[in-house]
């Protein structure tokens, strides 16, 4: 599978979040994104960052809670799920 589309994910959170000592590349992609088992230390304010940033990024819209909590499990879930949107509205 190509990863290009996580990597790219990682970077951006990697940067908007303001992490710091951790490079894209070391960063798992089936890991956790939020809470205290990712490796990013990210917090739900920085879920919602991601949220916003990836709905202007991709011009995809990511739902309500239940459905954001899910598509944020991983770098690996996000991904798919923008490359499902995009699909669907090609």
């Amino acid at each position: 599978m190509d990863d290009n589309l996580e990597r790219e994910l990682v970077a951006m959170v990697i940067d908007l979040c303001n992490v710091e000592d951790i490079l894209p590349e070391d960063v798992p992609l089936d890991v956790p994104m939020i809470g205290p088992e990712s490796p990013l230390g990210l917090d739900s304010l920085d879920a919602l960052e991601v949220v916003v940033a990836v709905q202007r990024s991709y011009d995809v819209r990511i739902g309500g809670e239940n459905s954001s909590r899910e598509i944020l499990q991983s770098f690996t879930t996000l991904a798919d799920y923008i490359r499902l949107k995009q699909q669907e509205d090609a």
